[in-house]
């Protein structure tokens, strides 16, 4: 697995041996990026099932301001530590606990991303659990790409902007409806 894009291009990660990781594939970070615009110049992004960390860093190598990676795993999270440490990932803050205390820590703290990753594991239901708790942290305009097993209908309250499927992954790029009658969330995109 490697970067596809961006000022750390075709570096490679290195993928540990952790049940039920399952990295975003090469191909499927390449449309969700020329869908966000090659560049997240001066963004926020949140990643707090970040696995492997490839989407992280992807963000990172397209000039993402800030990249917050929560990872529980101790195996992923060190995978990730060596990454950000060889790649001199400064704008990278890793995270080591559980994704849903570090979305509620950083609700009640007011912090609020452009670009939000989630990604977890297929199957368990924490897409669906994780959904509303990201929906505070979202700055006006801000994205949330979803990573699932099947295709995703978004709930109510949330739009869906794009889609696509390669293989068994359905990926998505959701954003928060506001309710206006054009159809758009408002404000600008990142």
């Amino acid at each position: 697995m490697r970067i596809v894009g961006g000022q750390w291009k075709r570096t490679p990660l290195a993928v540990p041996d952790v049940p039920g990781l399952r990295p975003t594939p090469d191909r499927v970070r390449e449309t969700l990026f020329n869908w966000l615009g090659q560049s997240l110049e001066g963004r926020d992004c949140l990643d707090p099932f970040a696995g492997s960390g490839a989407l992280g860093l992807e963000a990172a190598s397209r000039g993402a301001r800030r990249v917050v990676m929560v990872e529980r795993d101790r195996t992923a999270f060190a995978a990730i530590r060596a990454a950000t440490e060889r790649l001199h990932a400064g704008g990278v803050e890793l995270v080591a606990g559980d994704a849903f205390e570090a979305l509620r820590r950083l609700a009640r703290a007011g912090e609020r991303f452009d670009l939000v990753f989630l990604d977890p594991p297929f199957g368990q239901g924490l897409l669906e659990q994780a959904l509303p708790l990201v929906a505070p942290l979202l700055a006006p305009g801000a994205r949330v790409y979803v990573e699932a097993g099947a295709p995703f209908a978004p709930p109510p309250g949330w739009r869906l902007e794009r889609g696509d499927r390669a293989g068994n992954v359905h990926y998505h790029l959701v954003v928060r409806d506001d309710g206006r009658p054009d159809g758009t969330s408002g404000g600008t995109q990142p």
